[in-house]
């Protein structure tokens, strides 16, 4: 490997001169280089120590409950699975370990309801979760940074979950106009600003294309980290804007830029569902609807829905207690929200109290019920004594906080469903699993999930889950009847553990919808959850 020379202030006499070697022509076209030209280029990966964790950890909160992975390095750059021979994916142009940390909590000076301010404040919460950061997660932190209005966070927000919903297409575009990968929060600023120049199937466009121009340039020169590319980010925004037709139909050959999910994934959906996975990958790739769910203690549907109507705001019933708004808003302006009247929960949701039939005085366990929806819809419905269990204390705060704001309350108990010491050794009436799982149900809600998964999550949350539910199975009284969720969309986490589960003990199977698809329609717009019923013979 050839070295660079190093400077030296001594003087030293000049060395004679041999022959120059005749250089070797260089391609005319970087496609035409030999294959492993730029892995060859790669710096070496320094060794991995034996304590670090592997490339893929998991944990069954940071999974299930989107937390950031403590001590993993930053994963390759999203949207660059190998492309069609000819093409140029994203590639790193730096080495990691060789480069000053990233100052994702630096203060720019920008107006706090310009459009540069809310770009780069994507742009910082997007350069987070390629290093393994829930989105949420990163918004919080950028939120507090900034000190952004209500405003600036609603539109930091917009912009972050557009990124993650186009991804996969920014990257294959940067790599389609630069011969390298520019600098991580560079890279993640062009993922912010590219959605905004695209039409919608309206042909509708957020902001005028010159303005995220100008927006993006000022952002990217207010940052340290992206001042020096200032000039690239101007170059290849307009060059977007000269070729945008040629360059969506170039990159659309690439099935992550086309269905802006890791191949793995896709890989996962042709494989599960022959027949809808276009229509499944194309509607995690829409904005949800915003779905409330009316508290039956305190108002029939239809008085609620005259409540909407009188206040100007369109929506329809879609199910026992669903309400779905034509617009989504904030839900401190949605009428009863804050007096308990109504909660936000999709459809799918909703379907798993009903399903518990729980009836008044019965012992009912919410195994990993945060946030807590699910055990508040039970209370809603049932005087029972309810048990909400999860592993996250923080996360059973807000359990505690949802149960206050409808006026309900049942036993918080902070522990992890798979173990058994917390149990009091008294069976449940009813028992609703809502296990770990990979969330590839819910990837509209949170698009980051596609981009922080990997393939392995799949086999280890299966194994995972199915000792929370042996496990719980002990805990039923018998009779009882036991509700097996999943937020899956992976038969290895849904249909495959239920059938699995209830060989091992001898369950008996109910009638459930089992798995829901979230292939979009006016009658399947929801989540893509899957739910088993079991009942234990006496």
């Amino acid at each position: 490997m050839n070295k660079r020379p190093t400077l030296s202030l001594k003087a030293k006499a000049a060395p004679a001169k041999k022959p120059a070697t005749p250089r070797p022509p260089r391609p005319a076209n970087r496609a035409d280089a030999a294959p492993k030209a730029d892995a060859a280029a790669r710096p070496p990966q320094p060794p991995r120590s034996p304590d670090a964790p592997s490339a893929s950890p998991w944990n069954k909160d940071a999974i299930r409950h989107h937390k950031p992975r403590e001590g993993v390095g930053r994963p390759p750059l999203m949207g660059t699975a190998p492309a069609p021979q000819g093409e140029r994916g994203l590639r790193p142009s730096y080495h990691r370990d060789l480069k000053p940390a990233l100052q994702t909590e630096f203060k720019a000076e920008l107006k706090a309801d310009s459009l540069a301010f809310a770009l780069l404040g994507a742009a910082t919460a997007v350069v987070q979760v390629r290093g393994g950061m829930a989105l949420p997660q990163a918004l919080t932190g950028v939120f507090g940074t900034l000190d952004a209005t209500p405003q600036g966070r609603g539109a930091i927000q917009d912009i972050a979950y557009r990124a993650m919903r186009q991804l996969g297409r920014s990257d294959a575009l940067v790599g389609a106009m630069t011969e390298k990968a520019p600098e991580p929060l560079a890279t993640a600023l062009l993922a912010c600003a590219l959605p905004l120049m695209q039409l919608d199937a309206a042909g509708n466009a957020p902001y005028e294309a010159f303005t995220v121009v100008d927006q993006a340039v000022t952002a990217a020169g207010s940052h340290p980290d992206t001042a020096r590319a200032k000039g690239m980010v101007n170059a290849l925004l307009r060059r977007f804007l000269r070729e945008r037709d040629a360059l969506l139909a170039s990159v659309a050959r690439q099935p992550v830029a086309r269905w802006n999910y890791p191949q793995w994934w896709i890989d996962a959906a042709v494989t599960a569902y022959p027949q809808d996975w276009q229509r499944i990958l194309a509607a995690g790739d829409e904005a949800p609807p915003l779905t409330l769910r009316v508290n039956a203690r305190k108002s029939p549907v239809d008085d609620y829905l005259a409540v909407l109507a009188e206040a100007g705001i369109g929506a329809r019933r879609i199910g026992p207690h669903a309400v779905r708004l034509d617009k989504p808003m904030g839900v401190h302006g949605i009428p009863g929200f804050d007096a308990g009247i109504v909660s936000v929960q999709d459809a799918a949701a909703q379907l798993a109290a009903p399903l518990l039939d729980v009836q008044d005085g019965m012992r009912v366990l919410d195994a990993c019920a945060a946030p807590g929806g699910k055990t508040c819809h039970i209370l809603e419905l049932a005087d029972a004594h309810v048990t909400a269990l999860d592993a996250d204390p923080r996360r059973l705060a807000r359990v505690g906080e949802n149960l206050e704001r409808l006026g309900l309350s049942a036993t918080l108990q902070a522990a992890e469903a798979q173990t058994r010491g917390w149990w009091d050794g008294e069976g449940y009436d009813r028992i609703l699993a809502d296990v770990p799982c990979t969330a590839s149900g819910i990837v509209r809600r949170h698009p980051d999930i596609r981009w922080l998964r990997r393939k392995a999550d799949t086999l280890q949350l299966a194994t995972l889950s199915g000792e929370i539910l042996d496990n719980l199975w002990q805990m039923l009284r018998p009779n009882g009847k036991l509700l097996f969720v999943t937020c899956s969309l992976w038969p290895q986490e849904s249909e495959a553990q239920a059938a699995a589960f209830a060989v091992r003990n001898g369950a008996t199977r109910l009638d459930a919808p089992g798995q829901l698809l979230p292939v979009g329609g006016a009658e399947q717009d929801h989540d893509g959850l899957f739910y088993a019923l079991f009942q234990k013979v006496a």
